[in-house]
């Protein structure tokens, strides 16, 4: 089901961020897979952890440490967002959702770090779930979903999407290097993304990453993929993707995925 990066849950994603046309129902198997997964009680069980032994041990659940929900809430996030935006929700939609908020930390986002440390959350694991709130909150009306994404969203605009918040550093040189497909990796493309999706992308402090993204265009009108986060196999039980994702190159190549997404965030920034 999580096998990467073919499994269903993979699957849907690709679908949901291609545009596949919604309420396709040879689709429901695969979704049924992916919430009996991430819904499974094991999985979803939280505990309260104590002592830095236990912390690591490789228990089923959620553990709760120093107060914080510690889970790799990209994962539940992308199967909210892929199956709303397939039109494939069901009575068991909700409380993914509702896992979520629940999880949520107290600045905004999600970190599945067990260190007792780890007081700030993931932009990683934040970006996706905040993807999926904003879908569920917008088709759902859900109060509980729409302050969630609130939350969120103030903690990447804070941080102006890609810099500290306590020295304006870039957080991670890759946050500014634009890649398609994300799978759950973050970088300024994708976020920016979200938070138009989200309709936040007007919000003032959008304005650098929307400045980086179009200082990158090529003279041809498009841009490049600058990175990959995937391997083409034969075999999907090596591991890696069937589909090759267009040019990754130093040269100025247009990679089409990517050129679709910064053509979408500068529309909807008012940008074109």
């Amino acid at each position: 089901m999580y096998g990467k990066y073919t499994g269903a849950h993979w699957t849907l994603a690709d679908l949901a961020d291609m545009g596949h046309p919604a309420a396709d129902r040879t689709l429901e198997p695969l979704r049924d897979q992916v919430y009996e997964f991430w819904l499974a009680p094991e999985r979803t069980r939280e505990r309260v952890v104590d002592g830095e032994a236990a912390r690591y041990k490789s228990r089923p659940g959620v553990p709760i440490i120093d107060g914080r929900a510690r889970r790799c809430a990209s994962q539940e996030g992308n199967a909210l967002y892929a199956t709303l935006a397939l039109g494939l929700a069901d009575n068991r939609t909700d409380q993914l959702a509702s896992n979520l908020v629940r999880w949520q930390w107290p600045d905004g986002g999600w970190n599945c770090d067990r260190k007792t440390l780890a007081m700030t959350s993931s932009f990683h694991e934040s970006l996706l779930p905040l993807r999926g709130l904003a879908w569920h909150a917008k088709l759902t009306g859900t109060a509980e979903s729409s302050r969630a994404v609130d939350r969120c969203c103030e903690f990447f605009l804070e941080r102006h999407l890609f810099r500290r918040r306590r020295d304006g550093a870039v957080i991670h040189d890759s946050f500014l290097k634009l890649k398609y497909p994300h799978y759950w990796h973050y970088d300024i493309l994708i976020g920016l993304k979200v938070l138009a999706e989200a309709g936040r992308i007007s919000d003032p402090r959008c304005e650098e990453a929307l400045d980086v993204l179009q200082a990158r265009r090529l003279p041809d009108g498009g841009w490049r993929a600058e990175g990959k986060h995937y391997r083409v196999v034969d075999d999907p039980a090596n591991g890696g993707t069937l589909v090759d994702w267009g040019p990754v190159s130093r040269r100025p190549l247009m990679n089409p995925y990517v050129t679709l997404d910064a053509l979408f965030v500068l529309r909807e920034s008012g940008r074109l």
